[in-house]
């Protein structure tokens, strides 16, 4: 942890964590170094998945649960604005448009979640925690709008760590972490979810969108998390 770390960033990086595992990321820690990238996340966090599988015992076909590589996390806080744009290049000329096209594309999304019910992940056993990977369906105007605004944020972000995080697929999932007023819904780089403390606790403002990542690079990110645990274990007799 930096020596200049402020308690501000420490206190949302503490709420992200208690965050993460009140969703079910059993496994979070902070600092974490990201796979093909030379980044790390103020946090990272592991979600354990399991499926159904048919092993024959005794002559009977039983059903049994299997753990799999599972779903992996990442929470960036920011604790001001000044902070916040450090890591980006947001530029007033060009807000009016970003806010036009993403009050657009949440219309879609609302009505996309309607029609095509196949696109959840199936990550949350709670509806408003459920992200959707909507990139997939290939509705044509969906996509345009896509890649309008990541034309413009091509200015905005380009070459910064919210952009490189996610074009790297160092996580299925991206969440910024922040304290209230600081950042607009519509100015949040693409693909991302925003986090926002209140009091002492962290509401969701916006999901982020899943991002496919390979079963190598969840599981990179698994073995970082428990490196880092190894690092300081509990103390005791």
């Amino acid at each position: 942890m930096a020596a200049s770390e402020t308690e501000a960033h420490k206190e949302l990086k503490r709420l992200s964590m208690r965050w993460a595992r009140e969703q079910g990321y059993s496994c979070c820690g902070a600092e974490i170094s990201l796979p093909h990238s030379g980044y790390r996340a103020d946090v990272a966090a592991y979600k354990p998945a399991y499926e159904q599988r048919t092993v024959e015992f005794e002559g009977k076909n039983l059903r049994q649960r299997h753990p799999v590589i599972g779903t992996t996390a990442v929470f960036e806080c920011k604790q001001s604005r000044a902070d916040l744009l450090n890591d980006s290049c947001l530029s007033g000329k060009t807000r009016e448009k970003l806010k036009r096209l993403n009050e657009r594309r949440e219309t879609l999304e609302r009505l996309l979640k309607v029609h095509l019910p196949s696109a959840a992940n199936g990550d949350s056993l709670f509806q408003e925690f459920q992200t959707y990977n909507l990139t997939a369906q290939n509705h044509k105007g969906y996509q345009k709008v896509l890649r309008d605004i990541a034309a413009l944020q091509t200015g905005l972000f380009h070459k910064t760590k919210f952009e490189n995080l996610v074009r790297y697929r160092c996580a299925n999932l991206f969440y910024l972490v922040t304290v209230d007023d600081i950042i607009a819904g519509y100015e949040l780089p693409l693909n991302w979810g925003l986090l926002v403390k209140k009091d002492e606790s962290l509401e969701l403002h916006r999901k982020p969108v899943w991002i496919e990542v390979h079963e190598g690079a969840r599981l990179a990110v698994l073995q970082r998390l428990a490196m880092a645990g190894s690092r300081n274990p509990p103390s005791g007799k």
